[in-house]
Order: structure tokens, then C-alpha cells, then sequence
């Protein structure tokens, strides 16, 4: 029986090739040699390892630095969830272009199961964590992570100890009425949380009287409301048609907006017509299903997930990425700087047709 041999190209061999001294490829292959090597003979280098199909062996690199360059991913519900998708994919691409990868562990906010989770991770050499949150909220980072490099994603660190990045939501909820304000629209609502204590409500909500008192047209709490779900949210809803009559409405979320969408049919009020909504979440079923298709706000779960990735690995080696790792096209909204702290992302407004235009 015959096997057949499949050999590796080595960094000696590339040397070799090039006539250059082996750590000057080490250098070069491994992102070290901006300052170090001369452009031409770096470009050199590369072209031959592409043309050769070098591939780093993972195993004598973890030796050699004593990293693993795996990364370990924590969360708490957000596995559940309908963004956690875009989180994720976001800190696995960013991590594989970094030549890290992830694993990922889900706890069920579960604090038990976190630590022992947590445990097994560390075991297999993780270089660093993730922890990520299912919604924006105020968060107590576990102890176990601080012993390695730790990036906080959607959450907030208050303790000061690590790192975060965190929707804009004062800037979704300015950004949201302003919209609305420049489409012709003078009583404006806000369908909020039942709760105030989200910081999601209480910064959209402030984003929301601050454009409306920039613009002349002051706040109205007659027109301000929070709501759950289901029948109790379409009734207060209801209500606010009522005794409001707004032509214009900022909701929390793509959610609540299906209930401005019920109540303007049963009164025969045409959406994007009569009265405009806009809405946030960009969830794919009611952003994409909802006719007239929904004006709303993205929330960047992918560009958290791909900033933290870059964040975590710039503090586990040291140096900065590639500037073309910040700077390039991964998302709707664009990244901030690695050194912003706290990181807040200004999310994107995606306009549609649930918004009048009235000249």
C-alpha cells in the first residue's frame, strides 16, 4: 500500500530561495517587519511563500512564543438570540485574518457554569476572552478572566478594568428623530421599553428630546411611552393614536413598530404616507417583511464582534494591527479606534419606505 507524502514548505527553505536570513522571513511572515525589512525584499518574501503554499505550523509557533493564538469566546444568553449570529462571525473573521481562532462557549446565564466554562478554556491555552452580553447593559466581568487579556463586547465595564465597545444609542435615538424631523414630521412619538433601567431605552430616549429640543419643537411627554408586548403594548399603543395623534414615530425597536404598523391600518392611516415610523434592529423579519418596508437604525453585532477581535489581539501581542484591518469595508457602520475608551460605534440609518416626505 501506497501513502502519499504531502511535505512542507519551511521558513529554511523559503530562505533559501530568497537569499535571506531565516529571521528575516520569520519576520516578514509574521507581521514584524514593517521598519525592520526593506519593502522589496518583505514583498519578495511573500510572493515566494504564496507560490510555495506555505502554511505556519501552529504547533512549533505555540512552542516557540508560548501563545496558542486561539481565543476564547464567552457569553451569556446571546447564543439564543437573533443577532448572535453577526457577533460572532464578526470576532471569527477578524480573528482568522489575525491567524487567531475562536472558540466559542454559551452559559445560559448561568454564573456556575460560566466558571467552569471559563476553566475548561484556559485549559486548552486560550491567549485571551471575549465576553460578550446579549443587549447593551451595565456588566460585572468574572474575576477568572482577568488573569488574561479581556475585551468586553456590548456591554458596560464600569469597574474600568476592560475594555468595551457598545452601540451609540443616544446617537441611534438623535439620529432616528432627526430623520423624522427633516422628513416634515412636528409630533413626534417615542415607543420605548416598559423598563426605563435598559441603557439602550434611557440613551435612545435622550437621542430623542435632544433633537427634538434642538429643533425647536420641545418635548412632549404626552407623546412619550414605554410598553411590553403583546396586547398590553398594541392597547397603550392604541391609546397613543388616540389622544396624540402623532405623524411621526421612533420606536425602540423593529419590534414595537408592528404595533404603530396595526394601529395605523385599523384607522386607515397609510404607513410612509399619512404617518412615518422608523424603527432599530434591522431584524431581518420585520425590517424585510413589514410593507412598506421599515425605515431603521443597524445595530453593528458584527462590527463589535470584528472590533473586539482586533482589540483583544493587539492587547495579547502588543502592537497595533494592520491599518487596513481598521479602515476596511467589514460592516454598515464604520469601526472606531483600537485606543477609543469606551468604544461606541455610531450605527447606520438605513432609510426605506416607511417614511413621508412632506414638502
Amino acid at each position: 500500500m501506497r501513502y502519499n507524502v504531502v511535505t512542507m514548505t519551511t521558513m529554511k527553505e523559503i530562505a533559501e530561495r530568497t537569499g535571506v536570513s531565516v529571521s528575516t522571513v520569520s519576520l516578514v511572515l509574521n507581521d514584524r517587519d514593517a521598519g525592520r525589512v526593506k519593502p522589496e525584499i518583505a514583498q519578495r518574501v511573500r510572493a515566494e511563500a504564496k507560490a510555495s503554499g506555505y502554511k505556519p505550523n501552529p504547533l512549533a509557533r505555540s512552542l516557540r512564543t508560548s501563545r496558542t493564538r486561539i481565543i476564547g469566546f464567552v457569553s451569556d444568553e446571546i447564543a439564543t438570540t437573533p443577532y448572535a449570529g453577526r457577533l460572532i462571525l464578526g470576532a471569527q473573521d477578524a480573528a482568522r485574518a489575525m491567524g487567531y481562532m475562536l472558540l466559542t462557549v454559551n452559559t445560559n446565564g448561568d454564573r456556575n457554569l460560566e466558571e467552569r466554562e471559563i476553566a475548561t478554556l484556559r485549559q486548552y491555552g486560550v491567549d485571551g476572552f471575549m465576553y460578550a452580553r446579549m443587549y447593551d447593559q451595565h456588566t460585572v466581568v468574572p474575576d477568572s478572566l482577568m488573569k488574561l487579556p479581556t475585551v468586553l463586547l456590548d456591554g458596560i465595564d464600569d469597574s474600568g478594568r476592560v475594555p468595551y465597545i457598545v452601540p451609540d444609542e443616544e446617537s441611534i435615538g438623535y439620529d432616528a428623530t432627526r430623520h423624522l424631523i427633516e422628513a416634515g414630521c412636528r409630533r413626534i412619538a417615542y415607543i420605548g421599553a416598559c423598563d426605563r433601567v435598559y441603557v439602550a431605552d434611557l440613551g435612545r430616549r435622550a437621542g430623542y428630546r435632544r433633537a427634538l429640543e434642538e429643533s425647536g419643537l420641545g418635548y412632549d411627554e404626552s407623546l412619550d411611552i414605554g410598553v411590553t408586548f403583546n396586547r398590553p403594548a398594541l392597547d397603550a399603543v392604541d391609546d397613543l393614536f388616540d389622544r396624540a395623534e402623532p405623524d411621526g414615530v421612533f420606536c425602540f425597536n423593529d419590534a414595537r413598530a408592528w404595533y404603530v404598523y396595526q394601529c395605523a391600518a385599523k384607522r386607515g392611516l397609510e404607513i410612509g404616507r399619512d404617518i412615518s415610523v422608523v424603527g432599530v434592529d434591522n431584524h431581518r423579519v420585520f425590517a424585510e417583511t413589514l410593507a412598506p418596508l421599515l425605515t431603521t437604525v443597524d445595530l453593528p453585532h458584527y462590527e463589535m464582534g470584528y472590533w473586539g477581535a482586533l482589540k483583544l489581539v493587539s492587547m495579547i501581542e502588543g502592537r497595533e494591527p494592520k491599518p487596513d484591518m481598521l479602515t476596511r469595508d467589514v460592516g454598515l457602520s464604520p469601526l472606531p479606534p483600537l485606543d477609543e475608551s469606551p468604544a461606541r460605534i455610531h450605527c447606520t440609518l438605513i432609510s426605506k419606505e416607511s417614511v413621508a416626505r412632506r414638502d
